[in-house]
Formats: structure tokens, sequence, C-alpha cells
């Protein structure tokens, strides 16, 4: 991996993979809307924008983390801007890094490619189940087109599908949650014995340089994890005691949130209501990824747990 593209370098994930790579003999080049720093900078937006020819010059590694996503509520109304970012920039990139001679080829999807879990079971890259909303299935195209690609074309090709991200800094639910338990505006959820996988970001990224640097990872997919089941009353309570409140005893019935979701999903119709079906399985549903495979084929192990890294998270939420 000695001359480097990354992609999405300024995410959440983006940016700990250019921290780690930076501490590593290698070059670097990012594609970004806007000049990152000292960087060797693409400038160029995946939504409207063709990539550069030039851009894959002399690269021999090339890591795709850019894509889009939206509130799941509203995905149909961009549906075009998912498939622009998700399935044709990503094409384009991958066709363009064959014609640039790059050896390998690492794609960050998402478990949400893989289908939605059912009945507590955790799914592996093996089940065939169909990718919910407009976000997995733009994801699972991609993810074929490239192994395709691959083929035809022997460049390495590696994906991986991490699960829920955390980590200092990370946005999205888990900071809306716990600035919620902070402020005392978060109800005390039931347990419904949900089981739901994370990662740590810096997981993630051990995960990523792994499946670039090993031959096994070519032309596979990979879901990472940290290999824990989390219940959301477990995270509930282990987010109160990482913000130094008492764990309380008494729940909120389930029934509360199923009718409270039957009333959103009416009333979203006339009018946008935080609560409906969707946030309730986000919530208290299943999403349980195995991470087996790669474990197993390249001896990945993960370093971290959400339980282990509330403290550092909740020094940072503003």
């Amino acid at each position: 991996m000695d001359n480097i593209f990354v992609t999405g370098a300024s995410g959440f994930i983006g940016s700990r993979l250019i921290s780690a790579l930076s501490k590593m003999p290698v070059a670097l080049r990012v594609l970004s809307r806007r000049v990152q720093g000292e960087l060797d900078t693409v400038v160029c937006d995946l939504q409207c924008d063709k990539i550069p020819k030039q851009a894959l010059a002399g690269i021999d590694t090339v890591f795709h983390l850019a894509g889009f996503s939206h509130d799941s509520r509203k995905a149909t109304k961009v549906e075009h801007l998912y498939r622009a970012v998700n399935v044709n920039a990503t094409i384009q990139l991958a066709l363009l890094a064959v014609a640039s001679g790059v050896k390998r080829f690492v794609f960050v999807s998402s478990v949400k490619a893989g289908g939605r879990p059912l009945h507590g079971k955790c799914i592996s890259e093996a089940d065939k189940s169909e990718p919910e909303g407009v976000y997995g299935r733009t994801k699972r195209e991609a993810e074929l087109k490239l192994l395709e690609i691959g083929k035809q074309s022997g460049m390495h090709i590696s994906i991986l599908r991490p699960a829920l991200v955390y980590g200092v800094g990370v946005k999205g639910n888990l900071h809306k949650m716990l600035v919620a338990i902070r402020k005392k505006k978060f109800p005390p959820i039931p347990d419904t014995r949900n089981k739901r996988s994370m990662v740590h970001v810096e997981d993630v990224v051990k995960a990523l340089i792994l499946i670039a640097e090993k031959n096994l990872a070519n032309g596979n997919i990979f879901n990472v994890t940290d290999d824990e089941q989390y219940s959301s009353r477990a995270v509930y309570d282990a987010m109160r005691s990482a913000l130094g409140q008492t764990i309380t005893v008494w729940k909120v019935p389930v029934f509360v949130f199923y009718v409270a979701a039957i009333i959103g999903d009416i009333l979203n119709h006339i009018i946008t209501i935080p609560f409906d079906s969707l946030r309730m399985h986000k919530l208290l549903g299943d999403e349980c990824f195995s991470s087996a495979k790669i474990r197993s084929l390249l001896g990945f192990e993960s370093c971290f747990t959400l339980y282990d890294s509330l403290s550092e998270m909740v020094e940072v939420i503003e």
C-alpha cells in the first residue's frame, strides 16, 4: 500500500483512517468536496461531478468510504442522490481504478446491504435477505457490481459492512440518545431483550487496513462488529451510568411505544412526527450481525466495546 487514495476522508470513519494511514510509510491522496488541509486533495462532489481521469494516477490502493445517507423517512424523495453517489460514483471510481492500474479497491458498504435480521437471529454475509430501504438497496447494488468488476479485471476487491459505528465524536442516533439522557428527556425504555450489533470506529479502521492487505480478502464481503450483542435497555442503563445518573428500575411499558408508533405512522402522512414504526424498530428491534467470517478467515480481533468507550464519548457530547 505505497500510494493510497481515500474518498470520504473528512467523515467520521474516514478521518480516523487518514490518521492511521498517516502513521504508515505511505503517500496519501484524498477526494473531497473541499481541500483537506495539507493533504493532496482531488476536489470533486460525487453527487454531480465526474471523477477526474488523473485522480488515481500512480495509486496502488483505493479506500472508497464516500456515500450518501439521509433521513430514512425521506429517502424516496432523494433516491436519485443515493443512486448517484452510492452506485454510479462507486462504479465510475472502480472502472477508473482498473484503467489506472490500481491493485486493490476497498469499499465501505453497510450491514444494511445484508437486509434486516429477523427473530433475534444474527445474520451473516451468506444470508440472502433483501436489503431494506434505498440506502441498503443502493449499497447492495454497488457491492454486486464491484465484485463483477473484480472478477472481470483481476483487481483485488474487498468489501466491508460495518455495523452501527460508535466512538468519540460520533453523531447520529447514539449521540442523540446520549444528549437526551443527559438532559433527562429520554424515557426509560423496556427490556425487549433485543440484540443489536455495533463496532468501534478504530476497529473499523483496523478491519479496513486488514482487508486491503490480505489476499484472502479478495472477492469477499465482510461484516464487522465488536462481537457484542447489545440490548437497547442495557445500552440505556450503561449511558445513564456513564453520565453519572442512577440506574432507574421502572420502565415505560412496551405497548406505549407501539401505540405511539402507530399514531406516528398515521400522522406522518400529514405532518412530520419524530416517532413512528421505523424509529421504534431502531430503538427496540433486532439489528444483529455476525462477524465470524472476518475473524476466522483473516484473524480479525476487535479491541473495544461500547461499554468500555462510553466514558470517553460522554466527555465530548454537546
